[in-house]
């Protein structure tokens, strides 16, 4: 039958260690959390500034539903742009420093976009190799030519634009890489656009709340200005602890977005209650708590890399809070990861595809939820999975 190639296919899954499966948490997003009834000390979220369980946040969520309603009722270019909508929008341009900003229900539909509505058929898009599947799947779908260049090398990226015939050209790159927590050359990367005359796409999903003054993303990190050819994408289910993203750009640019970009224009908006919640998170994001959080956030940073000095696996270099250790083989992850399991810590095991191969990892997310304290659980824990057996 035609499904038993499922079963065939998932079977071969999981003898190579690539099955995937879901835990379900009975607790709010946070550190410390109840999965099956069992408390568990969590390095799996993306909540880095700790604000998804925020009782300001989630006051604002809960008053914005009791005045706004549950729902949008519509997409946002028929009756679905309710005001919430667009404070948050305004707020989102003037903290990133654009001109305007749109926002889109989620990261992936932001970045699938982005890409189709600025290139086509005979443009060509220039790919960091390690950008996130969103931006890859956006490239497929504008039908303009995937030039990948090997991760973060400007002078292999330089060479590839000078020998382009291509009409427009495009860089596409994340600006903190999700499964190694590096840092694009952003710098390197703006001077190729404005010498080719290229778009500068930047998908700021991992930075955008923790890195630059008040939190203002990789941009502001690395001085860089608003400029016309840049489009600058972040997500709000990350630091910003609810859920969503925005584009940043010219006034033209998004409204050419807006015009043209289908994610947007075929999609119910979401729910005016997140708007609502993610105007309190930005509060927080530009207050003095937020900077509190963020140096909270890189003192866990330190003392993880410090602690982590002499164990067997390799501890790939970050600044964020995306801290990536390498094991290598899939099942040897896995193994390491049931572990820490049960000495009731919860690291994810990142497989191929999601990295190459070769090269599975636990991925430490660290979020300033956590404590000094948590972090040497981790670190104590990981060096008794390492320890040879007596």
């Amino acid at each position: 039958m035609i499904w038993d190639d499922l079963d065939l296919e998932l079977a071969k899954r999981r003898d190579q260690g690539l099955l995937r499966t879901r835990r379900t948490l009975q607790s709010p997003a946070g550190p410390h959390a109840i999965v099956d009834g069992r408390p568990l000390l969590a390095f799996c979220s993306n909540d880095y500034l700790g604000l998804a369980a925020d009782p300001a946040v989630a006051a604002a969520l809960a008053d914005g539903a009791r005045h706004w309603g549950a729902g949008s009722g519509a997409s946002h270019l028929v009756s679905g742009h309710l005001e919430p909508f667009q404070q948050l929008e305004a707020r989102l341009a003037a903290f990133t420093g654009f001109a305007r900003a749109l926002t889109f229900s989620t990261g992936y539909m932001a970045n699938l976009a982005i890409v189709p509505s600025l290139v086509g058929r005979g443009d060509a898009v220039f790919a960091d190799k390690l950008n996130h599947a969103s931006l890859i799947d956006a490239v497929q779908l504008s039908r303009a030519d995937h030039v990948r260049y090997p991760h973060n090398d400007v002078a292999t990226l330089e060479r590839l634009l000078e020998n382009s015939t291509a009409r427009k050209k495009l860089i596409l790159t994340d600006a903190v890489f999700s499964m190694d927590g590096d840092l694009a050359p952003l710098t390197e990367l703006f001077a190729l656009a404005e010498r080719f005359d290229a778009w500068l796409v930047v998908d700021d999903a991992h930075g955008f709340g923790v890195l630059g003054p008040q939190g203002r993303g990789s941009l502001a990190h690395l001085g860089l200005p608003a400029s016309p050819r840049i489009l600058l994408m972040g997500t709000l289910g990350k630091a910003a602890g609810v859920s969503g993203a925005f584009v940043a750009g010219t006034e033209s640019v998004i409204e050419w977005l807006l015009q043209t970009a289908r994610p947007y224009i075929f999609t119910t908006a979401a729910s005016p209650a997140v708007a609502c919640a993610l105007l309190a998170s930005l509060d927080t994001l530009a207050s003095p708590d937020g900077d509190t959080r963020r140096a909270h956030l890189q003192a866990l940073i330190a003392r993880l890399r410090a602690g982590l000095a002499g164990t067997p696996w390799r501890l790939l270099h970050s600044d964020t809070a995306i801290q990536p250790i390498v094991v290598g083989d899939n099942h040897a992850v896995l193994a390491v990861a049931q572990g820490l399991l049960d000495q009731g810590l919860w690291v994810p095991a990142i497989r191929p595809p999601t990295v190459p191969a070769g090269s599975a990892r636990l991925r430490v997310s660290l979020s300033a939820a956590h404590t000094l304290d948590d972090v040497d659980r981790l670190t104590t824990a990981l060096a008794a999975v390492a320890a040879p057996a007596p």
